[in-house]
């Protein structure tokens, strides 16, 4: 579904201005539809059957506790990256034995508030981590759930920063690797062998890449069957499904399925899967007012007072977010502009050379497509406080985050 339209001249999330919300909750602004965000989970849910499967919500792309909440009570389990995630989703009412810990760095704390939580899995990247899991689960009296995320050597065509199972990634065990460490797994006491996963990037707009990912992956599969016959559960195949941010044109959720249950059905394993920014991408905008239009010899800016700090993926990754007033005129005239925010940094910008409706001080801007790597991504640099949150379900909404406020920056310190 598309969630923001416009309506009467105005755009709307749902069924509720966000003109109105900016009046009331002030900008920089985030809003999501709960219904897009909800349905997203949903479609992918539904595409996957009649596989066993499970669909994770990545939690790191919006990780609100409002957004998890309303993906827990739709039956969604959880990827998770960290100890904070952990609680997150525990908070939000979500299942820890429906949660795959991932991520290269896992602590010690981590790794052992997980298994008393009942953690779902852990994703192993390493074969140093396997041995930190299998001492502290053994010390525990425990056997820690384990798959090794295996990098299967795919190029998925996306953003290098943003690319994770290719070979000089920082990501997973290396394919032909992994046996010789599976098989070190099954003789840890402290370990159980429930799954083989692989993650191959973000962002990625295409099947191809999955399907020659999963072809890679599954003579390992029936190697692992082998060892592990009476544990092994589910094979995972990751994350990344893009959304459109400007022209790209990636598979809905009934084609991402159609292209790879085939590969899967005859596995006899629960699939599992890990989508973020699809789920959320399209299901959030950052609301933001022009400040200034500032002419100079050689260029026109359009000063906002959302900034890198609120959004930095265009400044990280040169990322393009489709940026529209929230007031639509049929006389507007177009101009040329640097969309920037207030940060004393030069590569603080939300669009560069950006044709758009010419735009003047005190309009609001609505940056498209930041429900995901938005709030998630968010700093206080320059002290400024991180925005405010609302999500929309319909004709309601609510205040999902407040803004933080100047003794909030401080609150922590210690003068």
């Amino acid at each position: 579904m598309n969630a923001f339209q416009y309506k009467s001249g105005q755009l709307h999330c749902e069924d509720v201005s966000v003109a109105r919300l900016a009046e009331e909750f002030g900008t920089p602004l985030y809003v999501y539809s709960r219904q897009h965000i909800v349905g997203q989970w949903q479609a992918l849910d539904k595409a996957m059957k009649p596989l066993e499967h499970l669909v994770c919500y990545a939690v790191k792309a919006n990780s609100n506790l409002s957004v998890l909440r309303a993906l827990a009570e739709a039956g969604a389990g959880f990827d998770i990256v960290s100890g904070g995630e952990l609680e997150r989703v525990i908070r939000a009412g979500g299942d820890p034995t429906k949660c795959v810990f991932a991520g290269v760095g896992k602590t010690a704390m981590e790794i052992e508030r997980a298994l008393r939580c009942g953690i779902g899995c852990f994703n192993v990247e390493s074969l140093p981590e396997l041995l930190r899991i299998a001492s502290i689960a053994d010390a525990m009296g425990r056997r820690a759930p384990v798959a090794l995320r295996v990098n299967p050597g795919v190029d998925p065509d996306t953003h290098h920063y943003i690319s994770t199972g290719k070979h000089e990634s920082k990501f997973g065990i290396a394919l032909q690797d992994a046996l010789a460490v599976y098989r070190a797994a099954a003789e840890m006491p402290g370990i159980e062998i429930r799954g083989v996963q692989t993650h191959i990037g973000s962002q990625i707009t295409k099947t191809a890449p999955y399907v020659l990912a999963i072809r890679k992956m599954l003579p390992l599969i029936q190697q692992v069957r082998a060892l592990a016959p009476q544990t092994l559960e589910f094979f995972d195949i990751g994350g990344g499904l893009g959304i459109r941010y400007r022209n790209e044109r990636p598979p809905a959720a009934a084609a991402f399925a159609a292209a790879v249950k085939p590969l899967l059905r005859n596995l006899g394993l629960r699939i599992v899967l890990e989508p973020g920014r699809f789920i959320v991408g399209n299901g959030g905008v950052l609301l933001t007012r022009v400040q200034y239009v500032k002419q100079t010899p050689v260029k026109r800016f359009v000063i906002v007072d959302a900034a890198m700090n609120d959004l930095i993926r265009p400044s990280l990754y040169e990322s393009y977010h489709e940026i529209v007033p929230v007031r639509k005129l049929s006389a507007r005239r177009m101009f040329q502009a640097d969309v920037v925010g207030p940060v004393c940094e030069s590569g603080d910008f939300l669009a560069q050379d950006r044709r758009m409706a010419a735009v003047g001080e005190g309009e609001l801007l609505a940056v498209m497509s930041a429900g995901a790597y938005g709030m998630a991504m968010s700093s206080n640099y320059n002290s400024r406080g991180r925005a405010a949150e609302v999500l929309v379900d319909g004709r309601r909404y609510a205040l999902a985050r407040r803004r933080e406020g100047v003794g909030e920056l401080m609150q922590a310190e210690i003068s």
